[in-house]
């Protein structure tokens, strides 16, 4: 599961997928609808929250406005309740381990897309529900380059 903390028009269309379908998984894991993934990391930042289903609904809208610029048909009824309106934060270590990560995939998944995207992460955004502060990869993250 990968909860990116890039913004989703970074991923290309295998990318955005997967992360709309692992968020849904993770709203069903963060509701009590099942009990698989429950000690998954990624889900840490979501759970530790005052609102953790306002939250990852919250993430997953950011996703679902993302689908719909590329005119993808997500079903926007999955995106329920209310949405938070605070903001989680990402370190600067942490994104930059995502973007890392992200290229690394692009190059064998999607070359082209790779080629249209910043090459620094000076200029990365965040998904819209992240903010950024210092600090190093989060202790949570169990990435292959860690």
């Amino acid at each position: 599961m990968r909860l990116w903390s890039l913004h989703p028009r970074y991923l290309d269309s295998k990318g955005l997928t997967a992360a709309w379908r692992e968020a849904l998984l993770a709203r069903a894991v963060i509701a009590g609808y099942t009990r698989g993934y429950r000690a998954h990391p990624q889900l840490i930042r979501f759970e530790r929250c005052t609102a953790p289903l306002a939250t990852i609904d919250s993430y997953l809208l950011g996703l679902l406005v993302e689908a719909q610029v590329r005119g993808f048909n997500f079903d926007a009824g999955k995106v329920l309740g209310t949405r938070s309106r605070r903001r989680l934060t990402v370190t600067r270590g942490q994104l930059a381990f995502e973007w890392h990560h992200l290229r690394s995939k692009l190059r064998l998944r999607d070359p082209e897309r790779l080629r249209l995207l910043p090459r620094t992460i000076a200029t990365v955004e965040t998904h819209p529900l992240f903010r950024i502060v210092p600090g190093p990869v989060a202790a949570w993250e169990r990435g292959e380059t860690r």
